[in-house]
Formats: C-alpha cells, structure tokens, sequence
C-alpha cells in the first residue's frame, strides 16, 4: 500500500515538474516576443525616421519629398490597431520614390545624400530581419499554446494570444541591389 502511493507521489511530482517546466518555456517564449516587438518597433522607427529625414532635406524633388513624409509620419503616429497598415503604405512609399536607380544616385550626388542613402539602405534591410524574427518567436508561442496540456491547465496564465506582425516589407528595388 505505502509503495503505491509512494509511486503515485513520484508520478504526481514528475507531472508537476514537467508542466513547471513548460509554463517556464512558454513564459521565455513570451519574454522572446517582447524583446523581439521591441525590436522590431525600433527598426520601424528607426525606417521612418530616416525616410522623414531624407523627405525634407531637399534632396528629393518636391512630389517625391510629400509622399514619402507623409508615409513616414503616419508610420511613426500610428495607433496600435493602425501600426501594420501604416508601415505597410511607407514600404509602398518608399518602392514609389526609389523605384528607380536614378532616384538613388540623385540622393547620393547631394551633399551628405551618401549617408542618407546608406543609413536608409541598413533600414529598409533590417525591418523584414526584425519581422521575421517576431513571427518566428510568436509561431513558437502559438504552437506550445496549442497543446492541449498547456490549455487544460492554463499555463499561459493571462498572457495575451501572441499576433505576428503582418506587414509588407517588400524593399525598394534600387535599395536592395545596394543592400546586397
């Protein structure tokens, strides 16, 4: 009789321990998307403010300049709810005014248009890395959520359904000849 429920005992330990263990892997799988979000909104901001910087220093010829600053300022306003939209017309913006080569090299004859392009070049490079290791971090998140294991016994607590962030990040041509 004692040996059972020491047996009972070990397995109910050895449950215990195993959905500890898996609560502590989904929690660092959450830890991984905030710090991957993070990411991720700073690349963004960091495109946008480089493209609202290119738009007004005079470089672009003036229809250009508009589109391309209005993009960047939505981007960089933009609600929570609005974020994947406005980012994804910036990418269109941006694919407007550099879709052609001549357009770049425009931006680099100008003074200090070398660094602007290139800073821009880096940006337009590191969001879809940065979108990329988001969605891989909420995949992973998703696929533990989904056991059965984890929603029978609540082990994501209150943490909120992760989102990827779908957006398009297609780069402009002319940008991501010189990325390469």
């Amino acid at each position: 009789m004692t040996a059972t429920l020491i047996w009972i005992l070990v397995a109910l330990v050895a449950i215990g321990l195993y959905l500890s263990w898996t609560a502590g892997r989904l929690d660092r799988l959450h830890a991984r998307i905030d710090a991957a979000r993070a990411a991720l909104d700073a690349q963004l901001l960091r495109r946008a403010s480089v493209a609202q910087e290119l738009a007004t220093s005079g470089v672009l010829d003036p229809a250009a300049s508009i589109v391309l600053y209005e993009a960047a300022h939505a981007a960089r306003q933009a609600e929570e709810e609005q974020r994947e939209v406005a980012e994804s017309e910036l990418s269109q913006a941006l694919r407007a005014v550099f879709a052609e080569r001549e357009q770049v090299d425009a931006v680099r004859a100008a003074p200090g248009g070398e660094e602007a392009a290139r800073e821009l070049t880096e940006a337009v490079r590191r969001v879809p890395m940065a979108r990329r290791f988001h969605n891989d971090a909420v995949g992973g998140a998703r696929r533990l959520r989904e056991h059965r294991k984890v929603r029978w016994f609540r082990l994501a607590g209150h943490a909120p359904f992760p989102m990827a962030f779908e957006m398009d990040d297609e780069p402009p041509a002319a940008l991501a000849d010189r990325a390469s």
